[in-house]
C-alpha cells in the first residue's frame, strides 16, 4: 500500500478549486487502496515547496502530492509563482528521493477554467502512485 502525503495550496479556496481538487485525489487515493498519511495546508502554491520537504522526510510517506490553484491575474506574477513551485517541488523530490507530484494547475487561467480542471487532483494521486510502483519494482530488479 502507498503511503501518500498531500500539501494542499489554499490561496484561491474561497471559490473551492483547492478543495475539489483535495477531494477528487482522496477519491482517487481510495480507489487505488493508497492512505492519505497527512495534509498540511498552506497559503499558496509558492508556499508548496517547504511543506512536501517536510512530509518527504518522513518515513511513513512514500510520495507527495501537491495540489493548488493558480489564477491569472493582472501581471505575470502568476508565471513566477508557477515557475518557483514547480522547480521547488523538483528540488525537493530529486534531494529526497521521494516521488513529488505536481497537481499545480495554472498559470494562465480563469476561475472557470480552474473550476474545468479539478479532476488534476486526481491525475497527480495516479501519477504518484505510478511513479512510488514503478520505482520499487525498479529497485527489486537491481
Amino acid at each position: 500500500m502507498v503511503r501518500l502525503g498531500f500539501v494542499v495550496a489554499q490561496f484561491n479556496k474561497e471559490s473551492s478549486v483547492t478543495h475539489e481538487m483535495a477531494e477528487r485525489a482522496r477519491e482517487a487515493a481510495r480507489e487505488r487502496d493508497a492512505t492519505v498519511v497527512e495534509t498540511i495546508e498552506v497559503p499558496g502554491s509558492y508556499d508548496t515547496p517547504l511543506a512536501a520537504d517536510r512530509l518527504a522526510r518522513r518515513d511513513d510517506i512514500d510520495a507527495v502530492v501537491a495540489l493548488g490553484a493558480i489564477i491569472t491575474g493582472d501581471t505575470d506574477h502568476d508565471q513566477v509563482i508557477a515557475d518557483a513551485a514547480a522547480q521547488g517541488l523538483t528540488d525537493v523530490s530529486l534531494r529526497r528521493d521521494t516521488p513529488v507530484a505536481l497537481g499545480i494547475i495554472g498559470p494562465g487561467m480563469s476561475h472557470d477554467e480552474a473550476r474545468a480542471r479539478i479532476d488534476y487532483g486526481a491525475t497527480a494521486v495516479e501519477s504518484a502512485i505510478d511513479t512510488v510502483t514503478e520505482l520499487e519494482a525498479h529497485d527489486n530488479h537491481e
